[in-house]
């Protein structure tokens, strides 16, 4: 008990988390975001690295097979990351509060719930991948294929979901390097099996697509057991001892603000992806120039867009801990400076793209393709849009930080469906194709106006915070004897 204390105590870090309510801003804040960026960009290059091995090795109809497994990955892991937000949400709170009971039965309970729902999801998606794949219309050349590995992707999906808790609980108590090391672990494993599976190279056996996903399979589970590993070695603020293991039979009260507020977040996911489908959809109607030009646009769109998502990372954890210490001064300042930072990290990116778009065209397709000159003007009308994106996402970072969840879903269904995929439709008929490209910034506008009226005259800033559910929590544990801190 007393070296609890001691280490929700103040100071600059919350054991070996850092406490983000203290020092200055612009630099905390930054020093946070940076290891966010680089664990972003490695998922995106090890995504790309394992569909190069499966293309090479296996051929077109492999990489259309992974291509449709991943997406039903990707929803399902849209919601875990709903949840793994609200978790962190609700760490970064607790341990701003200077409360360890808090911080560990929100872990406990959001690891206890879905140790039993990924295991369910992955014994169900076993026994439902090909009815998944059937809905999927997934071509019938890669229906095997992609069942073979959708099933050894599904059961890896437990150490996924539990693994993005951990690190999700890590960067709600102010720590972004670990998550950061242990995403490099992931993809030096991942990335290095895939050959050796594939082919069966030395000892390894021949397993073919299977191999892709049994590489992905056995970097899941290193990576969490490493991870569990590691906050046990270093005894962190969110593991869990003796008595705390009962903080794994799911707590009622924390278990409805975490579906209520994380649900929303995993369908603004999912609603990213459901606006690039409707579109895809649209640009496809264009002709293959188009379509290829839009793809190898969007390529490097995924790289633009990543310093905003790692930057609202750091602004939520950030405010969380800030509002959990009651430093509302904090707040704003921490939202100021996270729009600073995205418009000149963003917008460095976006000048760069935009001057040497064409030698990075060339990496997807030849010199001459016809696609390069559509694809620098959709660069040209749309990258800058992305600025726009990553000031609304910290607005949005820091509304969500107080359990502020429902404004912003609100807010990107009117953008998506009216100010992008209204305006498109609209415009169409008049602007051809150029409807679809200007869509990308009229839609961001329209979510930033919306998002600075939300986060000026909105009631997010008094409505229900999550600390007082965690402090009553941590009170009847306290009368109940258990251990205290700060307070």
């Amino acid at each position: 008990m007393a070296d609890d204390r001691k280490t929700a105590g103040a100071g600059p870090r919350h054991g070996h988390g850092r406490d983000l309510t203290q020092g200055p801003i612009a630099k905390t804040l930054l020093a946070f975001a940076l290891p966010t960026l680089g664990a972003n960009i490695l998922q995106s290059l090890n995504g790309s690295i394992n569909s190069i091995w499966v293309g090479r090795f296996l051929g077109e109809s492999a990489l259309a097979a992974t291509t449709n497994a991943n997406l039903v990955m990707f929803l399902m892991f849209s919601l875990g990351f709903g949840f793994g937000m609200a978790t962190a949400i609700l760490v970064g709170q607790s341990m701003g509060a200077r409360d360890l009971i808090g911080a560990r039965r929100a872990m406990g309970t959001t690891l206890g719930l879905f140790v039993v729902i990924s295991v369910l999801i992955a014994l169900l998606g076993w026994w439902l991948a090909p009815a998944l794949l059937r809905v999927l219309a997934t071509p019938a050349d890669a229906q095997a294929l992609a069942l073979a590995y959708l099933r050894v992707i599904f059961l890896g999906l437990p150490p996924m979901f539990l693994g993005l808790l951990l690190t999700m609980g890590m960067r709600g108590m102010g720590d972004s390097v670990t998550p950061l090391r242990l995403m490099v672990l992931s993809v030096i494993l991942d990335a290095g099996l895939n050959p050796l599976l594939i082919r069966g190279i030395g000892p390894f056996p021949r397993m073919g697509i299977a191999g892709a996903a049994t590489a992905t399979l056995i970097a899941n589970y290193i990576m969490f057991f490493v991870g569990l590993a590691y906050i046990y070695g270093r005894d962190l603020p969110i593991r869990l001892r003796g008595p705390e293991w009962r903080y794994l039979i799911p707590d009622p009260k924390l278990l409805g603000i975490i579906f209520v507020k994380g649900l929303p977040i995993g369908l603004q996911t999912l609603l990213f992806t459901f606006s690039a489908l409707v579109m895809i959809g649209l640009v496809n109607r264009a002709g293959v120039d188009v379509t290829a030009a839009y793809g190898i646009a969007n390529q490097l769109w995924t790289y633009i867009q990543m310093p905003a998502l790692a930057i609202g990372t750091a602004v939520s954890a950030m405010v969380a801990q800030n509002i959990g210490a009651k430093r509302w001064d904090r707040v704003s300042a921490t939202t100021m400076s996270g729009i600073a930072i995205n418009i000149c990290i963003t917008g460095f990116m976006v000048g760069v793209i935009l001057l040497f778009d064409r030698p990075l065209f060339t990496l997807f397709v030849g010199s001459d393709s016809p696609a390069i000159p559509i694809a620098r003007h959709i660069q040209l009308i749309g990258s800058w849009s992305f600025i726009i994106f990553g000031i609304t996402m910290v607005i949005f970072s820091t509304i969500r930080a107080n359990g502020g969840v429902y404004g912003p879903l609100l807010i990107l269904v009117c953008s998506m469906f009216v100010g992008r995929i209204g305006f498109s439709w609209l415009m169409l008929p008049r602007w051809g194709t150029d409807a679809l490209w200007w869509s990308f910034p009229i839609g961001s506008a329209v979510s930033l106006s919306l998002g600075v009226a939300y986060y000026r005259y909105g009631g997010w800033r008094g409505a229900n915070m999550i600390t007082r559910v965690v402090a009553d929590e941590a009170a009847e544990a306290a009368r109940a004897g258990g251990e205290t801190v700060g307070g």
